[in-house]
């Protein structure tokens, strides 16, 4: 197989590698957002025929480095390739993932921010099989939906640990740390994700992610509790059956069952055994402890261009709380005061969606500026 890994360096990107290592998979083209070490090491390693980054010094007689704008877009389309990984945080994923599931290629997206700015962009490119989500939970949502009548299903049900901080009480998480924050308990994942999934705004967004991938109402998307994660989606449908897809907390699984759709991979991971099930419990997320969740299914009735503005002024609100510049309890605050300054455009086409993106950036700094002014 042949393929395209924009994000290589990151969680995702590494791990794609370490598939295309395990099962000789060639790697056209990469991308990263630093020309460093670790994108060397990449382009040494694999020798494709392209790659990109945003920031450092050039190596060259390393292959051919694409550069400008539209370089992701580019390296998606590169010949050859017969799937493109889309691993990229934020807005940045989907202009490359909406020019390659427009040339037909197959598109592995793990860039949920990507996925909800795109909206109706996105509609229909699962269902056509182009598009199969990599996220743990929208994987094993996808396997679940598999040959499922859409008039059967009642509702979708998506599993999160809970965060580093589900524990602690809620008189304590104004003094959380980053360092406390990002001590997940289960996966190991980049510093947005880690705090998103802290704040429980990454399961917030996957509740859009599986409303734009699937087609599901909003109110037919649930979120629990399940703190060893084993169970990664449940699906209930119209007869009062509910069906789980199981397997260890592992991103080779999801990976490799979208680079290999519509086959299974083999032995993608261990497989699990009936004792290792002996504590699936589940609870119901506290409402106190994580507003992102009312936040984000607001922002999902709303549509527009408030999904990609909530995500960008998420990412500013993160890179503050990581510098110490923000308590953990202000994250949500500073994303839902930007939501509250913002004029939503109806059906946003890539040039609306850019500008919502800056427009929330400099929002978020700005109030972030205005807090530290008090």
């Amino acid at each position: 197989m042949n393929l395209v890994v924009l994000g290589a360096t990151g969680s995702i990107g590494s791990q794609t590698l370490e598939i295309a290592r395990r099962r000789g998979h060639r790697v056209l083209a990469v991308s990263a957002w630093h020309g460093g070490d670790r994108l060397w090491r990449v382009v040494d390693e694999f020798r494709p025929e392209a790659y990109a980054f945003q920031e450092g010094d050039d190596r060259p007689g390393v292959g051919r480095r694409v550069a400008g704008i539209d370089a992701l877009q580019e390296l998606a389309l590169w010949p050859g390739a017969d799937a493109v990984v889309v691993a990229v945080n934020g807005f940045d994923g989907l202009p490359p993932m909406l020019a390659a599931l427009r040339a037909g290629r197959r598109v592995a997206a793990a860039t949920k921010e990507s996925i909800i700015a795109g909206g109706e962009l996105l509609a229909g490119a699962v269902t056509q099989g182009n598009l199969v989500p990599v996220d743990s939970e929208h994987a094993a949502a996808f396997q679940l939906l598999l040959r499922r009548r859409h008039e059967d299903v009642r509702r979708l049900i998506i599993t999160t640990s809970g965060g580093a901080l589900r524990d602690w009480p809620l008189d304590r998480l104004p003094g959380a740390r980053p360092q406390d924050a990002l001590r997940h308990p289960n996966w190991s994942m980049g510093q947005l994700v880690t705090i998103n999934s802290a704040t429980l705004m990454n399961k917030g967004i996957e509740v859009l992610e599986a409303h734009v991938l699937f087609g599901l109402p909003l109110e037919a998307i649930d979120v629990w509790i399940h703190p060893t994660q084993m169970v990664h989606a449940l699906l209930e449908t119209r007869d009062g059956a509910l069906y789980a897809a199981l397997a260890r907390p592992d991103m080779m699984l999801p990976i490799e069952q979208a680079l290999t759709h519509p086959e299974l991979p083999i032995d993608a991971l261990p497989p699990l055994e009936p004792e290792d099930l002996a504590e699936l419990t589940f609870r119901r997320p506290d409402a106190a402890r994580y507003p992102s969740l009312r936040l984000c299914r607001e922002v999902g009735t709303i549509g527009g261009t408030m999904p990609a503005v909530l995500c960008a002024a998420n990412e500013v609100a993160v890179s503050a709380f990581l510098s110490d510049e923000l308590p953990f309890t202000e994250i949500v605050p500073v994303v839902e005061t930007v939501l509250e300054a913002h004029t939503p455009v109806a059906n946003p086409d890539l040039g609306a969606l850019h500008a919502s993106d800056r427009w929330a950036r400099a929002t978020a700094e700005n109030v972030l500026r205005r807090r530290e002014g008090r």
